[in-house]
């Protein structure tokens, strides 16, 4: 089994790497569906191997300078406190009851839903907002909509794992499309390191985090990443976001049914 994880782990360390798209939309079902592991711990696990590999991938792009620090302030001032506040009620209702396991379940496929529909129509979206500016978010108004999507994001993720990567990045193109895709892939990855570590510490207070298992993917997954953005370049973006969208389309529908 510790061997089925490794290679999970790279399988889904190549696909981040080729598509960018959040682990957490890949490795937090194929732990529930293929190796039946309970979806609180899973959820768990998956968060505290975010927060490792956002960590580096962070500095990456401080040092490129591509993360706009003051909206990654907005939306941890959302985020952070939602993600608290989960966790107290995960923990009120009992994170690894049958009834909580259920509701978890059905917002981990929920999630990867929004996941699907964020790498279909990200690009669209931006598109058209860039050819409407008058349909964009000014001032207060777009402060305080960025404070509410940290909110949103941060009980998603603590809820589900999922949400951080491609779901975050399509909310940054529809309140900020005029930022170039780098600053969006910087400032996603940068707010979600301390939203995925106080999850993580969340849930490793509930107890539901494995961290044998966190070991053994991390094990598979940096080479997996490594590789998989090397190779990016050689690989039709299209071809690979439209797989995976099937992929994840159809691991929503196995979750629910």
């Amino acid at each position: 089994m510790t061997v089925s994880y490794v290679v999970s782990g790279f399988a889904v360390g190549l696909l981040v790497g080729l598509t960018g798209v959040g682990g957490g939309s890949l490795m937090t079902p194929l732990l529930t569906l293929l190796f039946g592991i309970h979806p609180s711990v899973a959820v768990g696990t998956d968060l505290a191997f975010a927060s490792a590999t956002k960590t580096a991938g962070t500095l990456a792009h401080r040092f490129k300078g591509t993360v706009r620090w003051d909206i990654v302030r907005r939306l941890s001032y959302g985020a952070l406190p939602a993600a608290l506040a989960t966790t107290l009620l995960l923990k009120h209702f009992g994170a690894v009851s049958d009834g909580i396991s259920l509701v978890i379940r059905y917002s981990i496929a929920i999630s990867v839903f929004l996941t699907v529909i964020a790498l279909l129509f990200k690009g669209k979206l931006q598109g058209w907002l860039n050819a409407h500016p008058e349909r964009q978010l000014q001032g207060a108004d777009l402060r305080n909509a960025t404070i509410i999507a940290g909110a949103v994001l941060g009980t998603l993720v603590t809820i589900s794992s999922i949400g951080a990567g491609a779901v975050g990045a399509t909310l940054l193109v529809l309140l900020y499309p005029r930022l170039s895709p780098a600053e969006i892939a910087g400032t996603d990855i940068a707010y979600a390191v301390p939203l995925t570590a106080i999850a993580a510490l969340g849930h490793w207070w509930l107890g539901s985090i494995n961290w044998e298992l966190l070991a053994t993917l991390l094990l598979g997954s940096l080479p997996g990443i490594t590789l998989g953005s090397l190779a990016a370049r050689a690989v039709p973006e299209k071809f690979l976001r439209g797989l995976l969208a099937i992929t994840l389309t159809s691991v929503a529908v196995k979750l629910i049914w």
